[in-house]
């Protein structure tokens, strides 16, 4: 047991360690979080659940307990590891592009080019009479929000060094303009839908991970392997670009080509979250603005850092939105939102104290 006068000294020495060797602390917050969420849930598990699932015997095929968990519960929590990490990667590149803490990947268009192509997706198309197989059901929607998420990145990208001629402070006023752009098509959707269709948008734009299987968790794995990868040839370029765009270009830094590679990477990583997930807000904020905290702006650790938090920020947020309401479920878009406001106003204020805002 530790004692009372000895407890101040070993919390101390903790912090010490943990902000000494952060990806340590972080993944071992991670792996004790899915531990967590795999065991938490409307249906209990064992542990014969696990052993079952595990031996993987075709002539017991999985039931009751052992069913939610493999076919339901892990894919989930994994999943939404995933898309954490891809949003957390996603503000990062961001805020290092723009060279601003308080930007996220909404100001590249991700999130509204999705719902833009989302909602004409569900308002125009479902209202067409086009018979649609039920095959491609399950890959439509999510399909044309990825589109939209991309395109309207390349839009973006276009635009900007059409009118202000490669400026990054103008790539963001931009992107502010198509975000509004975006946010009235989605407006005139909402004033032409019918009540199914009104409801299928709302219930899109609320975000959830209930579309989790093992060949999303497969495929976005793929994903941020690349994109981590592709990254590290990146991050001195980013860290250049921290001094400004002139500091940048007289060191050799090519600027419109790194910027058009960053988008590409936070079009391709926010574009698949924001297509099967829905608008979940502030871990692509919030996840940076953390580790920024605890070992400084270097994109080499700050960007795979900012994929551990966001991947425990988002995992926690979906863990409580799903056991909190048992039967029912809190849409985990709603959940990080009410939980990363006021996280994101208290980073804020410490911004201030010390001097940074």
């Amino acid at each position: 047991m530790i004692s009372a006068t000895a407890w101040p000294v070993f919390c101390e020495r903790l912090t010490t360690r943990f902000a000494t060797y952060p990806s340590w602390g972080l993944g071992l917050v991670l792996l004790i979080l899915l531990a967590l969420s795999a065991w938490a849930g409307a249906v209990p598990v064992t542990l014969a659940d696990w052993r079952i699932g595990w031996l993987n015997d075709p002539s017991h095929p999985l039931t009751g307990g052992a069913y939610v968990l493999w076919n339901l519960r892990l894919p989930r929590i994994l999943f939404a590891a995933l898309v954490g990490a891809a949003l957390g990667l996603s503000g990062a590149l961001t805020q290092g592009l723009f060279r601003n803490p308080l930007a996220d990947p909404g100001l590249l268009g991700v999130s509204s080019g999705a719902a833009c192509a989302a909602a004409l997706t569900i308002v125009l198309l479902a209202g067409s009479g086009i018979e649609i197989p039920i095959t491609l059901r399950y890959w439509l929607l999510p399909l044309t929000a990825f589109f939209g998420a991309v395109s309207v990145c390349f839009l973006l990208d276009g635009v900007a060094r059409w009118l202000t001629a490669d400026s990054i402070a103008g790539l963001l006023l931009t992107g502010i303009a198509l975000n509004a752009l975006a946010t009235a098509v989605i407006g005139l959707c909402t004033y032409l839908a019918t009540d199914e269709q009104l409801r299928s948008l709302t219930f899109w734009t609320l975000g959830s991970l209930a579309s989790a299987s093992w060949r999303l968790v497969l495929l976005l794995s793929l994903l941020l392997i690349g994109a981590l990868a592709y990254m590290q040839r990146l991050v001195n370029a980013m860290n250049a670009l921290a001094l400004g765009e002139a500091a940048a270009t007289h060191v050799g830094i090519h600027v419109r080509q790194l910027r058009r590679r960053v988008i590409v990477l936070v079009a391709l990583l926010s574009g698949f979250a924001v297509a099967w997930c829905g608008m979940i807000g502030f871990i692509g904020l919030v996840a940076p603005h953390i580790v920024r905290l605890l070992i400084g702006p270097d994109q080499r650790r700050l960007a795979p850092l900012a994929m551990l938090v966001g991947a425990i920020l988002l995992l926690l947020a979906d863990t409580a939105a799903r056991t909190l309401a048992i039967p029912a479920e809190i849409p985990v878009g709603i959940f990080t939102a009410l939980l990363g406001a006021p996280f994101f106003l208290l980073l804020l204020g410490s911004l201030r104290k010390g001097g940074h805002l």
